[in-house]
């Protein structure tokens, strides 16, 4: 499926605590207009591990770790896997004209971000359902949810891993296999080398090469901001939303 905007609304909202990143990212669900997708840029500070939807704190997360390493820890609104979100870019593109196929939507999406990373001496490939690959190794994950007509994707891009410090605050079901588990992930996953800013300008060009559309930078909007901030303090920062499951 092929897909044209006159328009893409660019957010870049720098780094920032986990809470808030995904108070924004619900809040421009809501705002969503109708012909005009947003794409946000941001990064995590602190560092902060993030659990899909559908998954559950206390089997996937070391809390105690977390909490002495001052790493941020948040349920997502999307499914998918506990991820450390430390040395990324993490994007989100938010539309209300998509594929309703889930495949068909996840390969559209993620296309300009390949295209970002060739257009940067990668060989980068769509890797089904939801990853990205250079080399074989998975540089991306990505995950999705649709509400009111309304779809949010958002993914990682590694520009660095920390496997050690990954398993030391990520919950594996067996200490004994866990040097195993190390070095598979460091066969399977890898970080581009490259920075933040090289990425983000890239991510721009991409999607307005993808879709053939315009750029242009915005800032969030004071109705954006405050439902983000309420939704970052009593939903986002909240037991209750994070230990749901």
């Amino acid at each position: 499926m092929s897909l044209k905007f006159s328009k893409i609304r660019l957010l870049q909202t720098g780094h920032n605590p986990a809470q808030w990143n995904m108070g924004v990212d619900q809040a421009l669900m809501t705002t969503a207009e109708d012909s005009v997708p947003v794409l946000r840029i941001y990064g995590w500070k602190p560092s902060a591990v993030s659990i899909g939807y559908f998954q559950s704190l206390e089997e996937e997360v070391n809390v105690k770790a977390c909490k002495k390493a001052e790493i941020d820890i948040v349920r997502r609104l999307t499914g998918g896997g506990a991820v450390l979100h430390e040395h990324e870019l993490t994007y989100s593109f938010i539309t209300k004209i998509y594929p309703t196929n889930i495949m068909e939507s996840y390969r559209l999406i993620c296309e300009p971000v390949v295209m970002c990373l060739k257009n940067l001496g990668l060989d980068a490939k769509f890797s089904p359902l939801n990853d990205i690959t250079v080399g074989a190794k998975k540089v991306s994950g990505n995950a999705q949810t649709r509400r009111k007509n309304t779809l949010l994707q958002h993914g990682t891009i590694l520009l660095d891993v920390d496997v050690e410090k990954m398993f030391s605050v990520l919950k594996v079901p067996s200490e004994k296999i866990k040097d195993k588990m190390i070095q598979d992930v460091k066969a399977r996953v890898t970080g581009l080398k490259k920075t933040y800013d090289e990425v983000a300008h890239g991510l721009q060009n991409s999607f307005s090469q993808k879709f053939q559309s315009e750029i242009f930078c915005d800032d969030i909007k004071t109705d954006e901001e405050i439902e983000a901030r309420i939704l970052a303090k009593y939903k986002y920062g909240s037991d209750e939303w994070n230990n749901k499951r």
